[in-house]
C-alpha cells in the first residue's frame, strides 16, 4: 500500500520500496507512513509539512484488496476489519493530518481514489468493494463541506488494472495495462482541471451501470466463472 503525498512527495509502509524510489527518481522525496497506524499518520504528516510547506495536494491512495467467503465469519471477519482499517480509515486519518494545512493555501486539491467496483461489486471481495463505495460517498460528501474553502476535492475511479492489488492480477488480460492508465489519468487531470470525478473510458461501463439501466447485465458481466475476469 503506497500513499501519495502530491508530486514530489511519497509515503508508503515498504522501507526497501521507498529506498529503491529514492535512488531510481533522485528528485522524489519519501517518508515512511502505515495509514493503519494513527500515529505514524501523524508523525508523517508533522516531518512533511516541516520539509514542504507549500505542499497543496493530498492523493490519498491507501488501498488493500482480499478475496473473501462470507458463509462463516472465521472466514472472513478479520479480512474485513484489516480492509475497512486501510481502506477507509487510512483516507480519513490521512485528510484528517492534512486538512488544516490545505486550507492555508490558496489553490489546494485533495485526490481520492475508489474504484469502478463502489458502483457494481464482484462478488469475491466484498469489504474491498464496500470500502470503495465508502470513499465515494465521503468524496462527495466533504466536497460539499468543503465548497467554502479553497481545497477541492476530487475522485479518481480506476477500473481494473494490471497490479498486484489481487494475487496474479497483473497478468489480467482484460484488466487495463498500468501504463496507458497513468496516461490517461495525467491527461484527464490536464485537460479536466474542475473535474470532481477521473474516470478513465474502461470504468465507464462499471460507473454508469446503474444510470443506463443495464447495472443486472453490468454485474452478471463483472462476476462469470473465473475469480479474476473483471
Amino acid at each position: 500500500m503506497t500513499s501519495r503525498l502530491a508530486g514530489d512527495m511519497v509515503g508508503g509502509r515498504r522501507a526497501d520500496l521507498l529506498e529503491r524510489i529514492a535512488a531510481e527518481h533522485p528528485g522524489i522525496d519519501t517518508v515512511r507512513i502505515d495509514t493503519a497506524d494513527a500515529a505514524s499518520v501523524e508523525s508523517a504528516a508533522k516531518e512533511l509539512l516541516a520539509r514542504h510547506p507549500d505542499l497543496n495536494v493530498l492523493v490519498t491512495m491507501a488501498g488493500i484488496m482480499r478475496v473473501e467467503d462470507w458463509h462463516a465469519p472465521a472466514t472472513f471477519l478479520a479480512t474485513a476489519e484489516e480492509t475497512v482499517t486501510t481502506n477507509v480509515l487510512g483516507p480519513i486519518r490521512l485528510i484528517a493530518a492534512f486538512i488544516e494545512h490545505l486550507r492555508t493555501r490558496p489553490d489546494a486539491t485533495i485526490i481520492t481514489v475508489s474504484s469502478g467496483l463502489a458502483f457494481a461489486p464482484l462478488k469475491i471481495t466484498p469489504s474491498y468493494n464496500a470500502s470503495k463505495a465508502a470513499i465515494h460517498m465521503l468524496s462527495e460528501s466533504i466536497r460539499l463541506q468543503l465548497a467554502d474553502t479553497s481545497v477541492k476535492v476530487v475522485e479518481l475511479e480506476p477500473p481494473a488494472v494490471r497490479t498486484s492489488l489481487l494475487p496474479g492480477a497483473e497478468f489480467v488480460e482484460s484488466a487495463m495495462p498500468l501504463e496507458e492508465f497513468v496516461a490517461e489519468v495525467v491527461e484527464l487531470l490536464k485537460s479536466r482541471p474542475d473535474a470532481k470525478e477521473i474516470q478513465v473510458e474502461r470504468v465507464k461501463f462499471l460507473r454508469y451501470g446503474e444510470a443506463r439501466g443495464d447495472y443486472d447485465q453490468v454485474v452478471a458481466a463483472l462476476n462469470p466463472s473465473g475469480p479474476y475476469e473483471n
